[in-house]
């Protein structure tokens, strides 16, 4: 992913007064281009099993749930159906609807339809972030 593309995300989230270090930046590149491809590669997986060449929206969701990540999944159908719905309809209708349209900030008062989602899963074991933790820093959170 583009650090552009990054930085915009994370300025997205933060306080406008906030300063980001390029090293910040950086690192978040290198986390969000591993998490993909770990999830590319899953859904890859899946499609082999089945004989398919063609990863799907639904492949990516089942590489989801079976790397731990099951409490993004609902939060992505949603997003999903959305877009397809915004997809199906007319493009009289569609150049209308987001002619101009800027993403807004994130507003923390609220995270939507299902809050935050909990970490956990692969990446965190089953003690969320102690022992058996694949996070080398865990011992710096206490």
């Amino acid at each position: 992913m583009p650090i552009a593309n990054v930085t915009r995300i994370m300025r997205r989230v933060l306080p406008d007064h906030a300063k980001i270090a390029d090293d910040a930046k950086e690192t978040i590149q290198e986390c969000v281009s591993e998490f993909i491809g770990f999830v590319t590669s899953e859904a890859n997986q899946r499609c082999h099993r089945e004989y398919r060449k063609t990863v799907t929206p639904d492949d990516v969701l089942s590489a989801m749930a079976t790397l731990g990540f099951s409490t993004y999944v609902q939060p992505l159908s949603v997003f999903l159906d959305r877009h397809r719905g915004v997809h199906s309809q007319s493009p009289a209708h569609h150049a209308h609807t987001f002619q101009g349209y800027v993403p807004s900030r994130v507003d923390r008062s609220s995270y939507g339809l299902f809050g935050p989602p909990e970490m956990g899963g692969y990446f965190m074991g089953n003690k969320g972030g102690e022992e058996g933790s694949s996070d080398p820093f865990v011992h710096q959170y206490k």
